[in-house]
């Protein structure tokens, strides 16, 4: 990927984990998981993920070390962990609570617990997070050492998968100003993979 579209994918990516909790009901009752935004908040969330992937591959080709490839695939590991998680939530305790409303039948709610907490589901889920974690935070490293990119611009990225998991823990307002922070880490790496096209093509000039 040219730097100008690793740039637009870590911005598309920073937006859309913002997108996710400031669309996504906050409840976690049926009506909030038969809604529309449910599913709109939750699919932002997945094209975060995908895009973050194809971001992380990016860095890698401008970076071109060791250190950013392996960055590179643990992202796409952590991402392939999580997604499963993300769609099962997503449209399947959608349609479980639309028939729990529409039949009248809120014992149905229970297999959205057991799903959420089932043990296969629930590890799959924090391993993949982990993962995002810990490849956000190794391409944070490679841009440090490297001396392409301002060393503090992957920082603010890594932080937000860094506390991915805990976020999940806190309020719901604590929930968007970790999706903003999200946002702010992918905006801050797209500005700066900018200034290297933008470097690129003045040296050819």
């Amino acid at each position: 990927m040219a730097p100008r579209l690793t740039s637009a994918a870590f911005a598309a990516a920073g937006i859309l984990f913002l997108v996710y909790p400031a669309i996504r009901p906050s409840g976690d009752d049926a009506t909030a998981m038969a809604s529309t935004a449910w599913i709109a908040g939750h699919l932002a969330a997945m094209l975060g993920f995908v895009l973050l992937g194809l971001a992380t591959l990016g860095l890698h080709q401008v970076l071109d070390d060791r250190g950013s490839l392996r960055a590179a695939a643990v992202t796409w590991a952590g991402a392939g962990l999580t997604l499963p998680y993300y769609g099962a939530e997503d449209f399947g305790l959608n349609v479980i609570a639309q028939r729990s409303l529409r039949d009248q039948a809120p014992a149905l709610m229970e297999l959205a617990q057991e799903f959420r907490y089932g043990p296969v589901a629930i590890t799959m889920f924090a391993a993949g997070l982990l993962l995002l974690a810990a490849g956000t935070v190794m391409a944070a490293i490679s841009v440090w050492r490297s001396s392409t990119l301002p060393k503090w611009s992957g920082m603010a990225l890594a932080l937000g998968f860094v506390l991915f998991i805990p976020q999940f823990f806190g309020p719901y307002p604590l929930r968007i100003a970790h999706g903003a922070l999200i946002m702010i880490g992918g905006l801050w790496l797209a500005a700066a993979l900018l200034k290297v096209k933008r470097h690129q093509n003045t040296t050819k000039g």
